[in-house]
């Protein structure tokens, strides 16, 4: 039997697993392309079954289904992304440092400490319609071929999308769905940088695209995805609780973070 477990580190809202890094997962058993939908909130350090179908693959616990994924065609071009010190200095407007629903995420969230969440903290970029990032990947992160592993580049692409657009005030967001075409390969301390942008809107559903740029600019992998407001089950946490890791990373911290 195909099982796999979502650690406690790779979490996105409390108690379940990052959206990004559970698709990438399950992308895993098809190819460099995939769609994947999200049934229900993903549970961690529980076994979970993979089951292949016609056209793609499902991920149970027990016989409930967590997720979904299906081979998918490339998402649209990225547009050009800001170069990493103009990320950097997009990085420090990040809306989570104010406010954010999920301080613990390992992806996005404040509360983690360098090394151990991926700390990717998108903001806007001046004078243009996009948020941006700069990602000095762990070595901690790197597959036996010495890459970054690849459920780590979904989960890069997966967090910046939710800040193209302002959440509920009464309410909380989620992924719903994420297709990515993952295009190369990423080294542990390559200056990459991770951008979104606002596609549309329709009732509660908002569509985004996110895109990651390697060290020589190249784009490695694009997504689009499609993120939910739904009722929040308690407060958002205050800037006040985040801890000392609430803060905007500087290019030489987000480096050493990397060591």
């Amino acid at each position: 039997m195909n099982e796999i477990r979502i650690e406690r580190r790779y979490c996105g809202p409390p108690g379940s697993g990052n959206g990004g890094y559970v698709a990438g997962r399950l992308a895993a058993h098809l190819g460099p392309a995939a769609r994947v939908r999200l049934r229900r909130p993903p549970p961690l350090d529980t076994p979970l079954r993979v089951h292949p179908h016609d056209g793609g693959v499902s991920l149970l616990h027990g016989e409930i289904p967590v997720a979904e994924a299906f081979a998918a065609d490339t998402p649209p071009a990225a547009p050009p992304a800001p170069g990493f010190q103009d990320a950097s200095r997009a990085a420090h407007a990040f809306r989570g440092f104010v406010e954010h629903p999920y301080p613990g995420c390992f992806v996005c969230g404040t509360g983690r400490e360098p090394g151990d969440g991926l700390r990717i903290f998108a903001g806007p970029v001046s004078g243009a319609s996009l948020v941006a990032a700069p990602w000095v990947p762990s070595p901690s992160l790197a597959g036996p071929d010495g890459f970054v592993r690849r459920e780590f580049l979904w989960a890069a692409l997966d967090c910046p999308g939710a800040f193209t657009f302002d959440v509920p005030r009464e309410g909380t967001i989620l992924l719903g769905e994420i297709t990515a075409h993952l295009r190369g390969d990423v080294r542990p301390g390559e200056r990459c940088v991770v951008s979104a942008w606002h596609l549309g809107r329709s009732g509660r559903k908002h569509e985004v695209g996110t895109a990651l740029h390697g060290a020589s600019g190249e784009c490695l992998g694009v997504a689009r995805a499609v993120w939910l407001e739904v009722p929040a089950a308690g407060d958002r946490a205050p800037a006040s609780d985040l801890g000392p890791s609430g803060r905007a990373p500087t290019d030489r911290e987000a480096e050493r973070s990397a060591a």
